[in-house]
């Protein structure tokens, strides 16, 4: 037994000698180098949560989205339309017509039932009927419409006390990067709500510079065409209107006329019958043309008057050619579509304050805002003018412009149109204001006799004429 434990002794006194024995002379050495360096030490947060942002930063769109889908309609227009004659219908003498459906959608903006909506939607129709977004469908009543700004005012009876509405908000006010809102029916889809910002305002587009539209990124479709374009108030700032597309369907900018507008335009309809248009009086130079490149109008912060209108406000209160216009009521104007958006909101005898600068001093002027029958155009040697409200109640049209002169002697012989006579049509186009007339101006310039080929005109006696040169 003690010869069995003396050898366990040894064997393991052996191994722990042949251990230390490696440990001391063949094990490489192995140090090790500690370095200093001054890149800081990055911490992430391991939540997905951002620890920057805060819960006041975080945009709530679900109260005006609530507010909004309630208040605006699905507006459906049926239209009778003529559709190709076959022989059997030549054989019998039948006109044939068919039935056409237009959908868009409207704004509720008072408890009795009063709804804006766009011109264009309610155009020719026959029959025109509302529903609710509680599926509630009513009649509708086309109170009155405006072609220019593209509004129309239609009016439900309902049994209920007080439908759901919305209040317009002030869109003089509204910033670019703001968020918005479109609700309306795209597609026949009801309650459709849409989120995105404001990209531009003042934007015209027709190049003609007639339209102070807002511009948005909200998606909008056809049948969007009329809903509402609320802040995150559920406020109305504008009445969705346009896309730009080459499809027909959405690609990224929608347009809407501004709520201030659309509540002028309702108001006049509601208290006059008709919209009451008014003019500053003055006319402004284009920046980034030769003239204004020579005048430097291309640097300056406002816009350039060139030219006044003889026995305008701006005229009677003592605006000048030559002045810069820099706000209207504290509003910053930085090129027409701002003055014009502006004006536009404006009635006759309205008072405007014009700051403007003049000879590198800022002076204040009031300036009565005129009424745009004092603007005219010369066309075939006859002066023409915009119908005023009394004249489209007389003759029952809501489109045309007056003869306020003649020195035309042959229209005058031979087909009597002199003063008082109101043109209608001319090539099959609607002439719907002086504007237009200025628009055939800039299309055909010195040849404009040799391309007239009909036209449509209304005498004196109320009778509606048409002629045919060739």
């Amino acid at each position: 037994m003690k010869k069995i434990l003396l050898l366990v002794f040894v064997s393991v006194l052996g191994g722990i000698t042949t251990l230390g024995a490696y440990k001391l002379f063949l094990e490489p050495e192995n140090k090790s180098v500690v370095t200093a360096t001054n890149t800081p030490t990055t911490f992430l947060p391991t939540s997905n949560i951002n620890p920057f942002t805060t819960n006041d930063q975080v945009t709530d769109f679900t109260v005006a989205a609530e507010n909004a889908v309630h208040a605006v309609v699905h507006v459906k227009n049926l239209t009778i339309s003529s559709r190709q004659m076959t022989l059997q219908d030549l054989f019998y003498g039948r006109r044939p017509q068919q039935a056409q459906l237009g959908t868009g959608s409207g704004v509720i903006v008072s408890p009795d039932g009063y709804i804006v909506t766009n011109n264009h939607v309610i155009d020719n129709s026959q029959e025109l009927s509302v529903t609710l977004n509680n599926n509630k469908t009513y009649d509708a009543k086309i109170i009155g419409s405006d072609p220019k700004t593209d509004i129309a005012l239609l009016k439900i009876e309902s049994k209920e006390e007080n439908l759901p509405y919305i209040t317009f908000g002030d869109s003089d006010l509204t910033k670019i990067g703001e968020w918005v809102l479109a609700v309306g029916n795209p597609f026949n889809l009801t309650s459709t709500v849409t989120a995105g910002i404001i990209s531009a305002k003042s934007r015209d587009l027709t190049g003609q510079r007639e339209q102070s539209f807002i511009q948005t990124d909200a998606a909008v479709n056809p049948g969007n065409s009329g809903g509402a374009l609320v802040n995150t108030k559920g406020e109305l700032i504008g009445i969705n209107t346009a896309i730009t597309s080459q499809t027909g369907s959405y690609i990224g900018y929608s347009f809407a006329v501004p709520s201030n507008i659309a509540k002028k335009v309702i108001e006049d309809i509601i208290e006059y019958g008709n919209v009451q248009n008014g003019i500053l009086g003055v006319s402004i130079l284009n920046k980034n043309t030769k003239e204004a490149e020579k005048l430097g109008v291309n640097d300056i912060e406002g816009v350039y008057v060139s030219e006044v209108t003889p026995n305008s406000g701006a005229d009677k209160a003592g605006i000048k050619s030559g002045d810069i216009i820099k706000k209207l009521d504290n509003i910053e104007i930085s090129k027409f579509e701002d003055l014009k958006g502006y004006i536009n909101t404006k009635r006759p005898n309205d008072v405007v304050n014009v700051e403007l600068l003049r000879d590198n001093r800022t002076k204040n002027i009031p300036v009565t805002i005129s009424s745009i029958e004092i603007l005219s155009v010369e066309f075939m040697d006859m002066e023409l003018q915009d119908l005023s409200g009394s004249l489209k109640k007389a003759y029952d049209i809501d489109y045309g412009v007056r003869v306020k002169s003649s020195k035309n002697k042959w229209l005058s012989s031979n087909l009597g149109i002199s003063e008082g006579y109101i043109i209608t049509g001319i090539n099959d186009v609607k002439i719907e204001s002086i504007q237009d007339i200025a628009k055939l101006k800039d299309k055909y310039g010195d040849d404009i006799l040799e391309n007239i080929t009909r036209l449509e005109y209304i005498n004196t006696r109320n009778q509606r004429k048409e002629v045919i040169f060739r």
